[in-house]
């Protein structure tokens, strides 16, 4: 699968173990940067995760920060985006298999490696269920970002 991974600088050092991890998976790594511990603006780097899943360069994204909620608020207000913020396994499955999440957010200063790497594991392997009621909720979702007003 090919990944987008973006960060700022809070979420840099978890970016490297993430990197690893996808490479040890036989997944293919789309960086969308930063590269260093030198603050940034993470609003940047969700957006090019984002830009990557719309141009079809990347089937899956993630987008770190160090809560993950500015990351995952920022990747969400781009038309055709559904970050979960997901600091649990459950969570991470069931946002993709329910809602159809397609960018995961964590919080690296709120999960540690080992964690952090199961809950990747949890979104990657997941599939979006298709069930009826989730298609009808998704529709709910999708009308809400096109009018941007409430249903």
């Amino acid at each position: 699968m090919r990944v987008a991974l973006g960060c700022d600088h809070g979420g840099f050092p978890l970016k490297a173990v993430l990197v690893s991890l996808l490479e040890s998976l036989g997944h293919e790594i789309i960086d969308c940067g930063t590269d260093s511990l030198e603050p940034v603006d993470y609003p940047r780097y969700a957006s090019e995760v984002a830009k990557a899943l719309l141009e079809a360069r990347a089937e899956r994204g993630i987008v770190l920060c160090g809560s993950g909620v500015g990351a995952a608020v920022a990747a969400n207000k781009v038309k055709g985006i559904r970050a979960g913020l997901c600091h649990d396994t459950y969570s991470a499955h069931q946002g993709v298999e329910h809602d159809d999440i397609n960018v995961l957010s964590l919080g690296a200063r709120v999960v540690g490696p080992s964690l952090a790497k199961e809950i990747v594991m949890a979104f990657l392997k997941a599939r979006f269920s298709d069930e009826e009621r989730h298609r009808r909720r998704l529709a709910l979702v999708v009308e809400l970002e096109r009018t941007g007003e409430p249903l």
